[in-house]
């Protein structure tokens, strides 16, 4: 018995084993083919404007891209032909191929196929043309941030900075807080280093404030008084060296410029030229069913002597925190408020040109229109007063046309219109967002353009300042 049992298991055993064998499906095994689909090498033979130019080709067998370096433009883009060395037997699907380049386009990709009988591999050609580049690179910015995304400068709290400026190498901030108002340096800024340079306040006095608003320009430092009552004199001061006491340039008074009541120094705007002359703007905080807006237009000359005190009209949606900016080598300026579109005017506020409500957000403040390396820009600032207002800073192009007007008439046209850049320094709503922008070009040895700063600011929201270098061709 006990040997029949064993055998009992021993055959169990087995059948288990044959069971589970014949239940394994089997496949065949790995077939190497005969037709490989692989692209070794490549080059285009027929570049340049007589056609007989070779170009090599890179081939990246991981990505299965193929890259050239850039192309001369006369070449005939549409029957580029391609000499590759690919697999045994295999070949390209067409004997010549069509990059089919819009207008404003550098680089035009398509996909090639390298056929092995009913096999095929696909790769991604991409030419790129050999064209000069203009304007500056907005892929690659160096931010210095001081607003509310990371270290908020300390004196935009509690509305006590309603004003700056910038000149590229110093910040103005014209502070009512603690520290008064004072310069930093823009290097300082840039290595984190916080190193306020304090105004010399001796004379300076008067006024519902006295310092509200102030600007920067090529190393000359200006502040204002707040001039808020009927009678008022808005006092203008002037520095070189902030450690001295400044200079009263200006004490104007309503009889100098005929508008009784008019509330002067919430907002300053100037823009001079390498000599100091120019004009500088007061937009009026009082207006209305008495006492229409209007802006006080100021001429400056060589820096420090100002004349003819003058009233010219503001225009509708204009607020406390207007300005008007001067586009540089032109008679144009832009004039903007936190409620109104931005509108081209000349120096008297006649308006040329404006915007769209929607063309750019209607909040935008301190507009500015400029040159650098032949590509004109437009930047502004979003004014935060209402719930839904954003404290943006945006970079739009405006290349297209032949001045200042056309140029805006383009962008208004556009369906689309996509900011190069577009920075948040996530400022909260109040009652006095007095908001600024800035930029600053640096020059090369030779005189071009080579870098450009832009700056950014608001109150309760910090500002920031930003570098981009000029755009260069790269491999």
């Amino acid at each position: 018995m006990k040997r029949i049992l064993q055998y009992k298991i021993i055959f169990v055993i087995l059948a288990a084993m044959l069971f589970a064998t014949s239940c394994q499906k089997k496949y065949p095994g790995n077939v190497d083919s005969p037709y490989e689909v692989v692209l070794k090498a490549i080059k285009i033979v027929n570049a340049g404007p007589g056609g007989n130019q070779v170009v090599e080709g890179v081939v990246d067998e991981v990505t299965k891209t193929v890259w050239f370096p850039r192309i001369d433009p006369a070449t005939d883009f549409s029957a580029i032909k391609f000499e590759a060395e690919m697999s045994e037997g295999a070949q390209l699907d067409k004997e010549s191929y069509a990059f089919e380049f819009e207008e404003g386009e550098s680089a035009k990709s398509i996909i090639i196929k390298v056929v092995n009988q009913k096999r095929f591999r696909e790769y991604l050609v991409t030419l790129r043309l050999l064209v000069p580049v203009f304007g500056a690179d907005f892929d690659k910015p160096t931010l210095y941030d001081f607003s509310n995304n990371a270290t908020k400068y300390p004196d935009f709290t509690s509305q006590l900075t309603r004003w700056t400026g910038f000149d590229g190498e110093y910040v103005l901030i014209v502070s009512r807080a603690a520290t008064g108002p004072h310069l930093l340096k823009v290097s300082d800024l840039k290595n984190n280093v916080i190193n306020p340079i304090p105004l010399n306040l001796t004379g300076v006095s008067g006024g519902t404030f006295a310092y509200s608003s102030g600007a920067q320009i090529n190393g000359h430092t200006y502040i204002c008084n707040l001039a808020g009552s009927a009678t008022a004199q808005l006092k203008i001061y002037h520095w070189t060296d902030p450690s001295q006491p400044p200079t009263l340039i200006g004490n104007i008074t309503p009889a100098d410029h005929g508008v009784a009541g008019g509330r002067y120094g919430d907002n300053m705007s100037m823009d001079l030229d390498e000599n100091g002359n120019g004009y500088m703007f007061f937009g009026d905080n009082n207006g209305g069913a008495v006492n229409p807006r209007d802006i006080l237009r100021v001429k400056v000359t060589n820096y420090t002597t100002l004349s003819e005190p003058t009233s010219i009209p503001a225009q509708a949606g204009i607020t406390a925190w207007m300005t008007m900016t001067k586009v540089p080598g032109t008679g144009d300026y832009i004039q903007t408020g936190y409620a109104a579109p931005i509108r081209l005017v000349n120096e008297a506020g006649v308006v040329d040109y404006a915007l769209s409500n929607t063309a750019v957000p209607l909040n935008g403040a301190d507009a500015r229109v400029f040159t650098f390396n032949q590509e004109r820009y437009l930047i502004m600032t979003g004014a935060a007063r209402a719930a839904s207002d954003a404290t943006d800073f945006y970079v739009y192009d405006i290349t297209q046309g032949s001045n200042t007007k056309e140029a805006l008439e383009i962008f208004n046209e556009k369906a689309s219109k996509p900011q190069l850049y577009k920075f948040s320094l996530k400022g909260a709503s109040n009652a006095a967002p007095g908001t600024q922008s800035g930029f600053f070009i640096t020059k090369d040895g030779s005189g071009n353009d080579e870098k450009l700063t832009l700056f950014a600011a608001s109150t309760d929201a910090g500002f920031i300042i930003v570098e981009f270098p000029k755009k260069t061709l790269e491999d």
